[in-house]
């Protein structure tokens, strides 16, 4: 006998193809639960996608630590010979889920580790800096790179006036529109945790650290040209790259690296550390090897192991704790709050994105909730439930900066910070002639499709401030 098709708890059902009518040519009948059932959940298949990053893709591996860095950390995770299960999702920023893969755009690097200590979560992209340092600007930003609210389009003027608007975006724009805005597929991309974090060590000495994994398969990108003829051609390129690869062996790896800075060098550093837009010069801080990321699993079921996969920067463990970036402290709360609208406030019982760590929580009940603490329901207790332990916690805090009465202010400036100066050395000292012309004829290329004035005049200023040269080539291309 073939397996039998069951409804969603088990009945066995009659009839794949017919559905219960009064008589061949009747009307069907509301008994027939099965059909009921069948509809009224295809009906409901669909959670909302991501605001942001909705199209994307993943898979399975492990993180191995190889090097010792316990003289930074006491998180269990990056202990020597530590070996910890993952899941990764790619994905791209501003595109639906159904959008191509290779648009120009950065890409979202978030990784999971199912730490003995809880679930760790690296939520990042594949470049070191982003459009913006406030939280409060983030949803102007998304709009802008979103479609228009009257005729449902992307539109280059908004986001060009966005970008000029925001000089700080001018770091990470230069990275958009140079070779590393359209990676070759996600294996061959860098990832970045992008923000700085807080680690503590065993005896309590804090520092700051900032993550890097590099790609182990090597740089690659995809011209303008050949982006647009793949998206034509197979708008999934990424995801299909992703899964043959692993499918025939091929396991793609990264190094994974961090950047340290002892706590007390922050408030004196050259560029106000905890700046989003900003990175840390290796040649102050140099790259220190932790381990190898490797990923060997495809996702069995890409819906309930990726779709409904919830990452959180706000997921830390003992060891390890914020920074005062304050996009990081906006997303401590935006990442958690769109999994609970997305998929429910019980996110964190789907097999995906349970730890493998004992979970004693007195959260109950809501939709969907299929593990309940049993009595007693509240803290503190006489009954035997589980009671907060600080030492056992370990909780990584910093009370940096806490000094000033409660305003509304941008970051306190250090020595060399400004808008335009990083991505300025990005073009002149990182790039070579070939990535500068490329870079040129990217933005150039991206501003003819519908910037117009008084939007194309602030390009020309904006791209002037990054480099003279540079800004003059764009200019010229408009016979400016």
């Amino acid at each position: 006998m073939t397996k039998p098709t069951t409804n969603n708890v088990g009945i066995p059902v009659a009839s794949d193809n017919d559905s219960l009518t009064l008589g061949a040519n009747g009307p069907i009948l509301l008994q027939d639960h099965y059909l009921i059932e069948k509809n009224a959940h295809f009906n409901r298949e669909r959670v909302p996608e991501r605001v942001v990053h909705a199209k994307g893709g993943g898979a399975f591996g492990f993180l191995e630590v190889t090097e010792d860095v316990s003289q930074f950390t006491k998180a269990a995770v990056f202990q020597p010979g530590t070996r910890t299960e993952s899941l990764i999702r790619f994905s791209s920023v501003a595109g639906e889920n159904g959008s191509p893969d290779t648009w120009r755009d950065p890409r979202g690097f978030a990784v999971k580790l199912y730490t003995t200590q809880g679930n760790y979560d690296i939520v990042g992209n594949n470049t070191p800096v982003f459009f913006i340092r406030d939280p409060i600007k983030f949803p102007d930003f998304i709009h802008s790179q979103k479609r228009r609210a009257d005729n449902h389009l992307r539109d280059h003027n908004i986001q060009w006036d966005f970008w000029t608007l925001r000089p700080e975006s001018a770091h990470q724009v230069t990275w958009l529109m140079g070779d590393r805005g359209i990676p070759s597929n996600w294996r061959e991309m860098d990832g970045f945790g992008s923000h700085t974090y807080l680690w503590e060590n065993a005896g309590g000495e804090k520092f700051w650290v900032k993550y890097h994994f590099k790609t182990d398969q090597g740089i690659g990108y995809l011209t303008q040209a050949d982006a647009d003829r793949i998206a034509g051609e197979d708008a999934d390129y990424y995801i299909r790259d992703l899964w043959t690869a692993i499918e025939r062996g091929d396991h793609p790896s990264w190094t994974l690296y961090v950047q340290v800075m002892p706590y007390e060098e922050a408030a004196d550093y050259r560029f106000n550390p905890f700046d989003l837009t900003k990175v840390w010069p290796h040649g102050d801080y140099p790259l220190i090897k932790v381990g190898r990321y490797v990923l060997d699993r495809n996702p069995s079921n890409y819906f309930a192991e990726i779709e409904q996969a919830a990452f959180s920067p706000a997921n830390m463990v003992p060891g390890i704790g914020p920074s005062p970036d304050k996009m990081l402290q906006g997303r401590l709360f935006a990442y958690p709050d769109a999994h609970r609208y997305r998929i429910g406030a019980n996110f964190a019982q789907l097999p995906v994105n349970a730890p493998k760590s004992p979970v004693n929580s007195y959260s109950r009940d809501g939709a969907m909730r299929y593990q309940n603490p049993g009595d007693p329901v509240y803290a503190p207790n006489s009954f035997g439930g589980p009671h907060a332990d600080a030492a056992y916690a370990g909780e990584t805090v910093s009370s940096y900066g806490v000094v000033d009465e409660v305003i509304r202010s941008a970051y306190r400036l250090h020595a060399e910070d400004d808008d335009f100066g990083q991505a300025g050395t990005l073009v002149r000292k990182v790039m070579d002639a070939a990535q500068r012309e490329r870079l040129a004829s990217n933005i150039i290329g991206h501003a003819k499709k519908g910037v117009s004035e008084p939007v194309l005049e602030r390009v020309f200023e904006y791209w002037r401030n990054v480099d003279k040269t540079l800004g003059d080539k764009v200019a010229e291309a408009f016979g400016k």
